[in-house]
């Protein structure tokens, strides 16, 4: 398993095994030889080897990592099957002709696989993908004569299975007890039964154990559709030294790039750009668009990220070569526009994009919400086109104690602007030490010398602390809500002595 070499690799080269619902799922060659086999459970796995590493299963990961395997495979020979992440079948019979030979398409697989990081990949030739499957698993038997190829003889898929326990079929852990039971203890022992018994006492579940047992399964190989390979890179001799020379050069592959994705039936929401320099240094950036990538937008990118747009170029030497790939794609069907246009929406994004070309990234932004205990703090701007980072997300999560709780006021005002709050007596209210007012208020102004508007109503004042620690940044203020006799509702807070308007609910 890719996941399994992975990991292997991942863990200094010490045995690894592949945990899956208690038992193991996959494992690194240096866990086999010590006795560790799929299907044992945790306990026993680790009897058998005890330095053994156990990891939990990841079925995403292993997919990604086995396709660029199976990329390289449908390179050499058209035609593969994935079966599972780690496992795929091919037609022999092409590959053989091609090849001169069946050992020789497979030692050509397994050459393939070799390069692109699996060294101990095995294969198995018979009549069908289940007894290929079986061939595949004991070439890979340590201390077995004969090399990591198996080719089972025409006709003889039945013999070479029948030793075989009949926990290999694959099926339900009842079942296979059931077979147990029954003194079904090997695929040849129930090769030897009669089809219509099977049918009869296990259904349609028995006519396929039958099928595998005799090699007469009527499993054909369907090959899958080769992917289109959406990614495109230029390279520079000699290198580039200005984002503009380079952004003017890489015009036409960003035509190549949209096209490709055009005659795919794509579009790209999201893509990663990667620059190289004459020194080795690499700058990879992710960008994302509101509707879709154009091949200026691509340009537009690469000019920006090798300008050091946002956390800066990291390139220290002339840029060598540029690559574009699709990092998030969506059917192009689902971007037409309407039967009269996209309308507002439409002229606004071209708007803004147009000011964000001419201004750079961050010129143009879109508010979105973060975390922190005041209203003007978890206001944050993100880039036009950009979605709010994890980052913000993960503030946005966090406790925030002493953070006002909803309903929040409409208009914040950033930074806080200079307000009265009044007594009876014309004085300016106060908190003293105990955290409570000096006196009600009974008048409140907006803003420096307008008249007081009398105040119908408050609450508070609610004490914000922060960084009490650090004397350089340490925070200290009181909030308090108003209700003036106009119906107005007001967020002000007192900070060194000094009242400030924070907010208005609207």
């Amino acid at each position: 398993m890719r996941a399994a070499v992975a990991a292997g690799l991942a863990e200094g080269g010490h045995p690894v095994a592949l945990i899956d619902k208690g038992m193991v799922f996959a494992s690194s060659a240096e866990a086999r030889r010590e006795g560790v086999r799929r299907g044992l459970r945790v306990r026993e796995a680790q009897a058998r080897c005890a330095a053994l590493t156990v990891l939990r299963y990841d079925r995403g990961l292993d997919q990604r990592e086995f396709e660029p395997l199976l990329a390289a495979i449908e390179q050499a020979i058209p035609g593969v099957q994935p079966m599972r992440p780690g496992l795929c079948a091919l037609r022999a019979r092409g590959p053989a002709r091609f090849y001169g030979g069946e050992d020789a398409a497979a030692r050509e697989l397994l050459r393939v696989a070799a390069e692109h990081g699996s060294p101990d990949a095995c294969a198995g030739i018979a009549d069908g993908p289940f007894a290929a499957e079986q061939a595949a698993r004991a070439a890979s038997r340590p201390r077995r004569s004969g090399g990591r190829v198996l080719i089972v003889e025409p006709g003889r898929s039945a013999d070479f299975l029948a030793p075989l326990p009949v926990d290999a079929l694959g099926f339900d852990a009842q079942l296979t007890t059931l077979l147990h039971r029954l003194g079904l203890d090997t695929i040849g022992t129930l090769a030897a039964l009669d089809p219509l018994e099977l049918e009869d006492r296990f259904g349609q579940a028995g006519v396929r154990a039958h099928a595998l047992a005799t090699g007469t399964e009527r499993t054909v190989v369907v090959p899958r559709d080769p992917q289109a390979v959406l990614e495109r890179s230029i390279a520079f001799e000699p290198g580039l030294e200005r984002a503009d020379e380079v952004t003017f050069a890489f015009r036409q592959t960003a035509d190549d790039f949209v096209a490709s994705l055009v005659r795919a039936k794509l579009v790209a929401t999201a893509i990663t750009i990667v620059a190289r320099s004459e020194s080795g240094a690499e700058s990879e950036r992710t960008w994302l668009h509101p509707r879709w990538f154009t091949a200026s937008d691509v340009v537009d990118r690469v000019r920006w990220q090798l300008e050091g747009a946002g956390a800066g170029s990291g390139l220290d030497s002339a840029v060598v070569e540029v690559t574009v790939k699709p990092e998030a794609v969506d059917a192009a069907g689902h971007h037409e526009d309407g039967l009269f246009g996209g309308g507002p929406d439409e002229r606004v994004h071209h708007a803004l994009s147009r000011v964000q070309s001419m201004l750079g990234h961050e010129a143009v932004g879109t508010p979105a919400v973060g975390g922190g205990r005041m209203l003007a703090d978890r206001a944050v701007l993100v880039p036009w086109g950009d979605r709010a980072s994890d980052a913000v997300a993960h503030d946005r999560a966090k406790p925030w104690p002493g953070s006002l709780p909803p309903p929040l006021p409409a208009t914040v005002y950033a930074p806080p602007a200079r307000c009265a709050v009044v007594a009876a007596s014309g004085a300016a209210v106060d908190v003293d030490d105990a955290g409570e007012l000096t006196a009600d208020p009974v008048g409140f102004s907006p803003a420096p010398g307008r008249p007081p508007v009398a105040v119908s109503g408050w609450a508070g004042p609610w004490p914000v602390e922060e960084r009490w620690w650090d004397t350089d940044a340490a925070r200290s203020v009181h909030r308090l809500q108003l209700v003036d006799s106009d119906g107005g509702a007001w967020l002000v807070l007192l900070e060194h002595g000094e009242w400030m308007l924070e907010a208005r609910y609207d």
